[in-house]
């Protein structure tokens, strides 16, 4: 597999996996948020430029900030387009020089990089799972969207094999040790955990343990069915920002549970303290 060559200092977090829906780039806005009010310095990265949610969400956020005269943190940020060169070997070459440009840019500046990639199988995609210190995979809570991580027998949820999705991950797992003895810190996010369908989540629960066990990766619980998170993405906020945004918004425990969700999965992210914080 190929992979990125720049030696980066930052602390780089992928958000990846190879479906959409499953709320990638809602996690890569919250992260960058949270990660910029604990106190580091942060880039963020779209490899999905062509959809653009990330990238857009950032565009929202510095023209609220403008448009309100409010101090909102931002990221540095960029995106990096898939190369439209016929020759497969020219457009991979392109590609990869294009995110070391964006990672090399980004590192000067930078103590975490969060990287939201598409929702499907590309070579930026490869190259980004194959540069991560974590990578966070969120799925949707249940077998639906467990077949992207394994095939599983449908009368007792047994684990009959790996998807291609986590063959491709082992594939960046060995490339990125190979390159420097680094490892991937794997995080499968549950996400859209409801109250309901008690059996349905217990056995999701059950079957991703095992799995876990089988290939390697930590689970945590992710982010609720919650309509203030769509909300507030076309002003480009997060429930961090009510203070800041003068937000009329009265907080109810829906909303603090959704906070304390976006706490917990940056409490569950191995990474160096801010350095700021450890000076």
């Amino acid at each position: 597999m190929s992979s990125v060559t720049f030696e980066r200092r930052a602390h780089l977090i992928v958000l990846g996996n190879e479906k959409g829906g499953s709320g990638k780039s809602t996690t890569a806005m919250h992260l960058v948020v949270g990660l910029l009010r604990d106190g580091y310095r942060v880039g963020a990265i779209d490899l999905d430029a062509r959809q653009g949610t990330l990238s857009g969400y950032l565009d929202a956020r510095a023209a609220y900030a403008s448009r309100h005269g409010v101090d909102l943190p931002v990221p540095h940020a960029a995106s990096v387009f898939r190369s439209e060169l016929d020759s497969r070997e020219q457009a991979e070459a392109a590609e990869r020089a294009a995110l070391d440009a964006a990672l090399a840019e980004l590192s000067a500046s930078s103590e975490i990089i969060v990287i939201d990639c598409p929702g499907a199988d590309t070579n930026l995609a490869r190259l980004a799972h194959a540069a991560a210190d974590t990578l966070i995979t969120p799925i949707n809570d249940s077998f639906v969207d467990f077949a992207m991580l394994a095939r599983v027998d449908p009368d007792n949820h047994a684990v009959i094999n790996p998807s291609i999705y986590s063959e491709m991950v082992w594939q960046a797992r060995k490339a990125r040790f190979a390159r420097d003895r680094a490892r991937i810190d794997w995080i499968v996010m549950r996400n859209r955990m409801g109250s309901t369908e008690m059996r349905n989540k217990r056995d999701v629960g059950a079957t991703l343990e095992t799995l876990a066990k089988r290939i390697g990766f930590r689970t945590v619980k992710g982010f609720g069915e919650r309509v203030i998170f769509r909300e507030l993405y076309l002003q480009g906020l997060t429930l961090m920002d009510v203070r800041e945004a003068g937000l009329q918004i009265q907080l109810g425990m829906s909303h603090i549970a959704a906070r304390a969700e976006v706490r917990a999965l940056l409490s569950a992210i191995r990474k160096p303290p801010p350095r700021q914080a450890a000076a």
